[in-house]
């Protein structure tokens, strides 16, 4: 009788169901598990009362052990043609504030930003900051090469031709290499470039003759009145000037590929050996037209013997 009543309710058509554990969904399950609930649970709760509560939390960007006053940030040291106001300079037209956060997330991009504003810096290498040392920036500085001048004015570049402000207190400037006669005037601010190939090729030939530059005597580098066919330093041959009033061709600008052009050392070495056995550039017989172009020789004429065009 009883193996009779159990077969009974397996058969279809029984009143009672008897549910088979394996069914069930495994998801359900992993889900309805009390850990999981109340993981869920919290996580609601922070999502409902966290803004609330971070409210609530100090304000540490505020506390004088992250601040930093902007006029203590380090760097590296100024040459001595860059202004003492440097730093303040920066300050001002980067727009930085008088303190810094060190807790900011924006404060390397905002201190590399102002520093590389500035006309004197030519790169910003790096911007560390440091909850102990603070802001510490690592620069390179454009150095003047020489003066464009002109008629009205005076015009420091560096070495890639970018437009300086006039320095402070210019030490040596009176040394500086001159240029002179060019055919344009910046185009721009300081700090951005002079905008002339030719200018360019001038500027890089100063910084070839800067440390020689009192040793030899020259008094400018001087832009010839007519350029060549494509108006390059290239096609360019500049001229010294001395300061007995000699003439120099020295040809086409530092870095130059034309063919049988001499190195910018060849032709130093050929200046400092003709100075070294003639005395200097001039003479009884007055200043001369030299040229240090040739491979094998230097030639020279007295510029009484030229066309007037020639001794300007």
């Amino acid at each position: 009788m009883a193996a009779r009543a159990k077969k009974s309710l397996r058969d279809s058509d029984s009143d009672v169901f008897i549910p088979d554990d394996r069914e069930g969904s495994v998801l359900t399950r992993w889900v309805l598990r009390p850990a999981m609930l109340l993981a869920l649970v919290g996580g609601v709760s922070l999502y409902i009362a966290g803004p609330v509560a971070w409210r609530w939390l100090p304000d540490l960007t505020r506390r004088p052990e992250y601040r930093l006053k902007t006029d203590e940030v380090r760097f590296t040291d100024l040459p001595l043609w860059v202004p003492r106001t440097f730093l303040r300079n920066v300050i001002r037209e980067g727009g930085l504030p008088e303190e810094l956060s060190l807790l900011d997330d924006r404060l390397v991009d905002q201190v590399a930003a102002a520093f590389q504003k500035d006309a004197w810096v030519e790169r910003v290498v790096s911007v560390r900051k440091d909850l102990t040392r603070g802001v510490t920036v690592t620069l390179e500085y454009r150095k003047p090469v020489a003066s464009v001048v002109t008629d009205t004015e005076h015009y420091p570049i560096d070495k890639n031709a970018v437009l300086l402000p006039p320095p402070d207190s210019p030490p040596g400037s009176d040394e500086l290499p001159v240029i002179r006669n060019a055919h344009s005037t910046p185009q721009g601010a300081a700090g951005t470039a002079w905008g002339d190939r030719i200018v360019e090729g001038a500027a890089s030939l100063a910084e070839i003759l800067g440390p020689s530059w009192k040793k030899l005597q020259l008094e400018s580098i001087q832009i010839p009145d007519a350029v060549g066919g494509r108006g390059g330093p290239d096609e360019t041959i500049y001229e010294l000037r001395t300061v007995g009033g000699s003439h120099i061709i020295w040809g086409r600008a530092p870095g130059s590929d034309h063919p049988g052009e001499l190195t910018p050392q060849q032709k130093i070495g050929r200046l400092e050996d003709y100075a070294t056995h003639n005395g200097g550039f001039s003479d009884d017989h007055g200043p001369y037209e030299i040229d240090i172009r040739h491979w094998h020789e230097i030639t020279r004429q007295p510029l009484s013997e030229l066309p007037d065009r020639t001794r300007r």
